[in-house]
């Protein structure tokens, strides 16, 4: 098998990544009919809701911060995911039943998304750290690459297939169909040879042994460093639903095809972006401040394409680079962190990339709503330039960072290892 897919050869990992593509597709899926519902059927085009929306959703990321990290360390992680998955599979089809009913309103999605961020807070650390259970320490870097190339391959195909159904039979069937989809990652939990799993000492402590991982993280200036350049982007510039849907629907006057198709092109530069990062044994700080400066630049030209075709084009080049900096933040902090501290480091760094969201989203959608989508991209554009500067603030005091010219040619130079 090519070194770029090594991760499939085991049999565990195999399983695992196939059940959670099925489930992928679903929840991409019902994040559009999501969206599309509170922005079209239940609003009148009202970005500030669906910012609303992702702060619920998002929000409980941090909120519980000091139960989901400990969870992730302590408890069996296989186990977790089960009775998460499970959740999140009843709390789709509840939300589908109401909206195929007529029943749905706006307070309900509020609450639905809310419930969703509570499950998401203790699911997503123990699905990132469940992956190096799956492959060992050598194949972390290859596996958390390929996932997220799953992830944004689902991300790919869910939105154009929700963008038909919706147009077809309506966002409720979405949301039923997601629910189904969980059955696969679930019967893949299910059939995983729990003996074959690298399992890891669980770490000591109690529920308040969080302050454990804040104190590894101040003492880790590399890690300071890439969880800020991760906080700006993600508070600012991972608004993507808020982004793709205003300029779609506002600017372009497009429906819910259009709409699918663009967050499908978008998820087509982070298929590339992911399969890119597969490639790496080890990603280094260099690589997320290119990624962070390429992003704040694909945004800035995002705000200014004339139609929907070029808009696309761009959107390719964001979904590469977002994918290039957040696959390559996830492996990097995973490898850099020790073992028994990694559930916590983790859920630290989850928190600060989607539980920045409350703070980002109803920012964004509220310059949406009352300055134009346009320079709501502006804002991820300024997120994405800070992150970068975060990166070279890091290089020149602790890789000392330089230029030098030798025979008439320039060259960046800094201390090895640090970089």
């Amino acid at each position: 098998m090519p070194a770029l897919f090594r991760s499939l050869s085991i049999y565990n990992y195999r399983v695992w990544a196939a059940g959670a593509l099925v489930s992928n597709v679903g929840t991409w899926m019902q994040r559009t009919a999501q969206d599309w519902l509170v922005l079209t059927e239940l609003t009148h085009h009202n970005a500030t809701a669906v910012g609303i929306v992702m702060a619920l959703q998002f929000g409980p990321l941090a909120l519980l911060l000091p139960l989901s990290g400990y969870a992730a360390d302590r408890l069996d992680r296989r186990r977790l995911l089960i009775a998460t998955q499970a959740a999140m599979g009843v709390l789709a089809l509840v939300l589908g039943g109401l909206t195929i009913c007529g029943l749905v309103r706006l307070w309900q999605v509020y609450g639905f998304a809310l419930a969703l961020g509570c499950v998401t807070a203790f699911d997503s650390p123990a699905r990132q750290t469940f992956v190096a259970e799956l492959v060992g320490e050598a194949d972390l870097a290859n596996a958390v690459a390929l996932n997220s190339t799953s992830f944004n391959a689902a991300r790919m195909i869910g939105p154009a297939m929700a963008g038909v159904l919706i147009a077809l039979v309506g966002s409720g069937w979405v949301f039923l169909i997601n629910a189904a989809s969980f059955v696969a990652v679930l019967g893949a939990l299910a059939a995983l040879r729990v003996g074959a799993l690298h399992r890891r000492d669980r770490g000591t402590g109690k529920p308040g042994g969080l302050t454990d991982g804040f104190r590894y993280v101040h003492g880790r200036p590399d890690l300071r460093a890439v969880l800020l350049m991760l906080f700006l982007i993600g508070t600012f510039g991972l608004n993507f639903p808020i982004f793709i849907s205003t300029m779609s629907v506002s600017v372009f006057h497009g429906g819910a095809g259009q709409y699918g198709t663009l967050s499908s092109a978008m998820a087509l530069g982070s298929v590339t972006g992911a399969l890119l990062a597969a490639r790496r044994a080890k990603p280094q700080v260099t690589l997320l401040l290119g990624g962070a400066a390429l992003f704040g630049t694909a945004c800035a030209l995002a705000a200014i394409m004339p139609g929907p075709i070029p808009f696309g084009l761009v959107l390719i080049l964001v979904g590469l680079a977002a994918q290039t900096f957040t696959t390559s933040t996830n492996a990097l902090v995973q490898l850099s962190t020790a073992p028994h501290m990694r559930g916590r480091v983790i859920a630290i760094q989850l928190a600060i990339a989607l539980g920045s969201t409350p703070i980002g989203a109803p920012i964004v959608g509220w310059v949406a709503d009352r300055f134009g989508p346009r320079w709501a991209l502006g804002v991820g554009a300024a997120g994405g330039l800070g992150a970068a500067l975060v990166g070279v603030a890091y290089l020149l005091r602790y890789a000392r960072l330089r230029i030098r010219s030798e025979n008439g040619r320039m060259r960046v130079l800094m201390d090895e290892g640090t970089g």
